[in-house]
């Protein structure tokens, strides 16, 4: 006799060629019979080849060329052409959840719902298999161990976890997952986009899943705010909007926390920067140099900025400032600061730049801001600028010289009242380093500038860029090949370097 039911019974064992010029071959051929004309035989052996005809040799454009001459018939073949595996896994799919659907409302009047949620899924999976196994039995229905085990697992992600998303999450090289609607889930793995068979049962279901998000931290997703930013439990950012702002059903997106952290020696052994731009980014973090990661979305900045911020001193107190708190520092003395969202009567909101400028009351010795995206820019150059060295935080740009314009209409678009020049200034006082890091077409993460902020020349920033990823080529499976090249410039930041002791191998890194 279990609190789940009254009855207890045992478990179940349960390419295209480039064209030449006109006459090319026929003027080559005919030189060079002129030039042998006494040594040539008078008449060519049947053998040989007219000298006239010279096969193409396929380039970089020809290759390029065969490439989009592939997508477009791609493009044109219709998309209901499946192998016999995948729609074998759909029928599979669409059988348990057919059978969930009659299983799941009889389970729930066996079971006391509280008690379900204070277990942890193994045992909830050890307590739920003789009540299933009794279900199934009133119900006449029979499944083998592979089913039984599926439905197992169904309802039980049902219950505790997110459902059908369940499985994605626990995909190891699944890096990003998109819902769009109840029968449209696409994930990233290795950086290119594919469709998987996970589907939901109606956009009932996928809503419900959404508000479970929402409401594991506080936050409210309904009609009245179809808009929200969550977090999942181990840190993986959620984006969920609704209808009537979504078309096509309600969508969630969910960028995955990596389980491993990432560290900069991981990233130069993955190509991500050289090892030499990997320890001058260690440098960089250790000797309090202010530093903003520029990159587009998707581009890896938050990863970057993880492993960037393992270089400070565990003896530093730290304040992270994010809409969703995601980075994982590792230092002991360390402070989360979150955003929160207004309420029904739209008040009590409290914003980045509320949380910054509070920030500055705390005696950080740091401050990380997870991104910048209007008013509180201002604050943080202010910090960076006051006593805070060492700060960090990213923004959304193309490349460096795109940030610091950023940088400058953030600040002017708020009610700051500073003039132009006086904004430029603090940023070029303020900012030491603009790390650009950028999502490339094969799906691979490379950091491909490093740039130092000099000072002011007149009205203008002055910078030099101090490493540069150099594309030189792409492979035939679509890799790009390239080069991270060092500048050969002397950093005017080796002087802040000099301080704690890292001159020499700072100066070695950049040139």
């Amino acid at each position: 006799m279990s609190f789940f039911g009254k009855r207890q019974t045992q478990s179940i064992s349960a390419g295209v060629a480039q064209a030449r010029p006109a006459g090319f071959g026929a003027g080559r051929a005919t030189a060079f019979g002129h030039a042998r004309a006494e040594e040539a035989p008078a008449e060519a052996p049947p053998s040989m080849p007219p000298a006239d005809i010279i096969e193409p040799v396929p380039g970089p454009a020809d290759d390029a060329m065969a490439r989009l001459q592939q997508r477009n018939a791609e493009a044109n073949t219709p998309a209901s052409a499946r192998t016999q595996r995948e729609l074998a896994a759909i029928r599979f799919e669409e059988t348990i959840h057919t059978i969930k659907e009659q299983v799941l409302p009889r389970l729930l009047e066996r079971i006391d719902a509280e008690a379900a949620a204070s277990l942890s899924r193994e045992d909830l999976s050890d307590e739920f298999r003789p009540i299933i196994s009794e279900v199934l039995l009133e119900l006449r229905i029979n499944l083998n161990r592979r089913e039984q085990f599926a439905l197992e697992k169904v309802l039980v992600d049902e219950l505790l976890g997110l459902g059908p998303l369940e499985e994605l999450l626990a995909d190891p090289e699944v890096s990003d997952i998109m819902v769009n609607g109840p029968y449209q889930v696409y994930v990233e793995r290795k950086g290119r986009l594919e469709l998987s068979h996970v589907r939901f049962r109606d956009d009932t279901h996928v809503f419900q899943i959404a508000q479970r998000i929402c409401n594991r931290i506080g936050r409210r997703i309904d009609q009245t705010t179809p808009l929200a930013d969550a977090r999942l439990e181990d840190g993986s950012r959620v984006n969920v909007i609704v209808p009537p702002l979504s078309l096509k059903g309600t969508a969630i997106s969910i960028r995955k926390f990596s389980a491993k952290p990432i560290t900069l020696d991981m990233m130069a052994r993955g190509g991500n920067c050289s090892d030499a731009m990997a320890t001058f980014l260690k440098i960089a973090g250790a000797s309090r140099l202010n530093v903003v990661i520029s990159g587009g979305t998707g581009s890896g900045k938050t990863t970057l900025l993880n492993a960037l911020s393992k270089m400070i001193d565990p003896g530093e107190r730290v304040i992270t400032i994010e809409d969703a708190a995601e980075l994982r520092l590792q230092q002991p003395h360390v402070l989360t600061l979150e955003t929160r969202p207004a309420n029904l009567e739209g008040d009590g909101a409290i914003t980045i730049r509320d949380l910054v400028i509070n920030a500055l009351r705390m005696r950080p010795d740091r401050i990380i801001l997870g991104e910048i995206r209007g008013a509180e820019c201002f604050d943080m150059l202010q910090a960076m600028n006051t006593g805070h060295d060492g700060s960090m935080c990213t923004l959304h740009a193309n490349s460096p010289r795109e940030a610091l314009a950023r940088m400058e209409n953030m600040v002017l678009m708020s009610d700051i009242k500073v003039p132009k020049s006086a904004i430029t200034r603090q940023i070029a006082d303020s900012v030491d380093l603009i790390v650009q890091i950028k999502r490339m077409r094969d799906g691979a993460r490379r950091i491909t500038s490093i740039t130092e902020i000099v000072g002011m020349e007149g009205d203008v920033i002055v910078s030099q860029e101090l490493f540069k990823f150099e594309y030189q080529d792409e492979s035939a499976d679509g890799q790009i090949i390239g080069e991270f090249r060092p500048q050969g410039l002397r950093p005017y930041t080796v002087e802040k370097a000099r301080q704690f002791g890292f001159e020499k191998a700072y100066l070695e890194a950049c040139l």
